[in-house]
């Protein structure tokens, strides 16, 4: 999907013109890949543009860079409020928002220490990731044959630039193949994740989800998914997953900020379930939009209000 430009990027404590933000060919980040980001959504509810769990993504960032021994110059409230002035300031929403933290012009070479930390801040108009909206149907993914990243190499529980290179072998390779996404194995070949979503299966009236140390990034609306089903009564267990247990699931599904929930429909040809997104899902999934539309009460304190009246999307 392409993007579609905003007036304004955060960068470095100031709002730039869309077009203004830019970074040298010598960064350090374009040679070494050395960077951290967030994908945030914000949505239009009736009391206002609403940012879903701006705070949990805003720390994530911060810890990603702690990884990475990124030192970066803002503090999480700070964070926070630019991306609140930022989406304001481009009156934009439903949109997508983009914290990028990377290393900038200064020295060539793999120590990443005597370059400058820069950190931008984009949103911009943005739909629907996978499937279509509220569909039942799902989509058709396979199990790919490149695996997650091996546990001591790169680190999964940072969001880093880097790391998506494995993203996207998985996501080209599951596209050539006539599928809309890939399930990657962790190195033991169980089940680890998406491309850039979580995994869960039910089976049995239980949830079921890969733990952490199977490569698997600590997602923000993974974690949504594990309140939401705790407060509906649906046991969850986070356990190691073999591969086989996605062919004879009852119901299996994405999580993700961009996937939001993504019911899937087959893996590797093989008809999951019925076929159609199943009662958990759907019941979690009504949950989640519930919250983010601003229908029901924003029982957990997750959405942060965005104080201005924004144009909406013109839709045809």
């Amino acid at each position: 999907m392409a993007i579609k430009a905003s007036e304004f990027v955060w960068h470095s404590g100031r709002l730039v013109p869309w077009e203004d933000a830019k970074i040298h060919v010598m960064s350090h980040v374009v040679n070494y890949g050395s960077s951290v980001f967030e994908g945030i959504r914000c949505y239009h509810t009736a009391k206002g543009p609403a940012i879903f769990r701006l705070r949990d993504h805003t720390l994530r960032l911060l810890q990603s860079c702690k990884i990475y021994r990124i030192d970066v110059d803002y503090s999480l409230d700070e964070l926070v409020q630019a991306t609140v002035d930022l989406v304001a300031a481009n009156k934009v929403a439903p949109c997508y928002i983009r914290p990028i933290v990377l290393r900038g012009y200064g020295q060539v070479g793999v120590n990443p220490f005597n370059s400058p930390t820069e950190v931008y801040i984009a949103n911009y108009e943005w739909g629907k990731y996978l499937g279509s909206p509220d569909s039942d149907d799902g989509v058709d993914v396979c199990v790919s044959s490149w695996n997650r990243l091996a546990p001591n190499t790169m680190p999964t529980m940072a969001k880093a630039g880097a790391n998506y290179m494995n993203s996207q072998l998985i996501k080209m390779e599951a596209i050539l193949n006539g599928y809309a996404e890939g399930i990657a194995l962790d190195v033991a070949g169980y089940v680890s994740e998406g491309s850039g979503e979580n995994v869960f299966v039910v089976h049995k009236d239980r949830i079921f989800t890969p733990p952490l140390g199977n490569s698997v990034l600590p997602g923000i609306t993974r974690n949504s998914v594990l309140h939401l089903a705790h407060e509906l009564g649906i046991p969850v267990v986070e356990q190691i997953i073999p591969r086989e247990m996605l062919y004879i699931c009852d119901e299996l599904f994405f999580s993700g900020t961009a996937a939001e929930i993504t019911p899937i429909r087959s893996v590797d040809k093989i008809i999951v379930g019925r076929g159609i997104a199943g009662p958990i899902t759907k019941a979690v999934r009504k949950e989640f939009y519930s919250i983010v539309n601003g229908v029901t009460e924003d029982r957990f304190g997750w959405m942060t209000m965005v104080p201005v009246q924004v144009k909406q999307p013109v839709t045809v």
